[in-house]
């Protein structure tokens, strides 16, 4: 099996999405699929252009000559696709946004229903595979992820693959800190490789797991009083 994982953090491997990410791919490793992970950040990506020549003069391909042209290949082989993204004001890094914004060769230009509602579909060399989110960010609250949970759905649906669920880790950046003062969240570890075995072997990640990864490491009003001594007088 062939997982895509793109990493929209901007700090790739030194954040909170990418140390957490870690895990995750671990998991899917063990399940033994072939994971693929690409950084957003810093590809040679131009802005689409929204001028539909990959739906008419140059059918299923971009008349950009840059790294997207490869991207296409891989994300049409890929069994899974997983959107890893730190929140960013409601949605996710503009980087990867714009990665996004750049897949629309995969589709034909043609309208048709699906579930009585106008899509697009997928090219013949595309496979009919799934998206998964995996996400954190820094406010405690659970609906903080609402809106990027939302969007996702759409995206998969309009890429006609299969959305299969959201890893969400609120103030996932005190994980870190709190591990070097000995706090016990080896189990919030585990549960995110355990999520990623269970994504590859079972096509889905157990809903008791996600809830272990997401779930309170202190009191929220502890949480405010660490931020405000980081940001309190800046």
């Amino acid at each position: 099996m062939k997982v895509l994982v793109f990493n929209g953090s901007p700090r790739k491997d030194r954040g909170a999405t990418g140390g957490l990410l870690a895990h995750f791919v671990e998991g899917m490793k063990e399940a033994e699929a072939d994971v693929e992970i690409m950084y957003s950040k810093g590809l040679d990506l131009g802005d689409c252009r929204g001028c539909f020549n990959c739906w008419s003069s140059t059918p299923g391909k971009c008349i950009q000559d840059d790294e997207m042209t490869e991207i296409l290949q891989k994300m049409a082989d890929a069994d899974i696709i997983v959107l890893a993204t730190p929140v960013y004001v409601d949605g996710m890094t503009g980087s990867l946004k714009t990665l996004l914004d750049r897949t629309i060769p995969l589709l034909h230009g043609a309208f048709e229903l699906r579930d009585d509602h106008c899509r697009h579909a997928l090219r013949e060399n595309v496979k009919v595979g799934k998206i998964a989110l995996f996400s954190v960010c820094g406010f405690t609250e659970m609906d903080n992820f609402d809106s990027l949970i939302t969007h996702v759905n759409a995206l998969s649906k309009n890429m006609s693959r299969a959305f299969v669920g959201s890893l969400l880790r609120p103030y996932a950046w005190i994980i870190e800190p709190a591990l070097k003062q000995g706090a016990p969240l080896s189990d919030i570890l585990e549960a995110i490789k355990q999520a990623g075995t269970q994504l590859v072997s079972e096509g889905k990640m157990n809903e008791e797991t996600l809830a272990t990864i997401a779930r309170d490491i202190m009191p929220r009003d502890e949480v405010i009083k660490m931020m405000q001594g980081f940001f309190g007088d800046k």
